[in-house]
């Protein structure tokens, strides 16, 4: 099963775009090797502060575009793992090794699986997933 993992910082300097000390890096990076390693880890990256961002809101058949940063936000996104572990409570042990700062949060969510969706639709969809995969696949390959 698959689990996204969510960093919620603790206090609001991922929004001042200041990089973490060498010391929290490093930590980090140790970490990191260690998820791949494992072959835990799938994807991670760290985020933007939301200024550099944008909401796109959809009501009333409407689509409006808010520019960041966004001031109503308690808690802000400050990076993401993706993870293939065989039970919550691997992910949830995995997340407890973190090398977190003080007050900072990890959230884990459960991805959907296509299985999950039951047999018709798995079944109809199994060749746009795959061609989506495809395409997933190229594009990592781009510059």
């Amino acid at each position: 099963m698959r689990f996204m993992v969510l960093m919620i910082p603790g206090d609001k300097t991922v929004e001042t775009g200041k990089m973490p000390d060498e010391k929290a890096i490093s930590a980090m990076m140790k970490y990191n090797e260690e998820l791949a390693k494992a072959g835990v880890l799938l994807a991670l990256d760290g985020l933007h502060p939301t200024s550099k961002g944008a909401r796109i809101k959809f009501s009333g058949g409407k689509r409006t575009v808010v520019d960041g940063p966004f001031s109503e936000a308690r808690e802000v996104i400050g990076g993401y793992w993706l993870w293939q572990v065989k039970s919550k409570e691997e992910a949830v042990e995995w997340a407890k090794r973190c090398p977190a700062l003080e007050g900072d949060t990890l959230e884990l969510r459960q991805v959907f699986e296509m299985s999950e969706f039951g047999p018709e639709v798995e079944k109809k969809e199994a060749a746009i997933v795959e061609k989506i995969g495809k395409q997933l696949d190229a594009n990592k390959n781009r510059a």
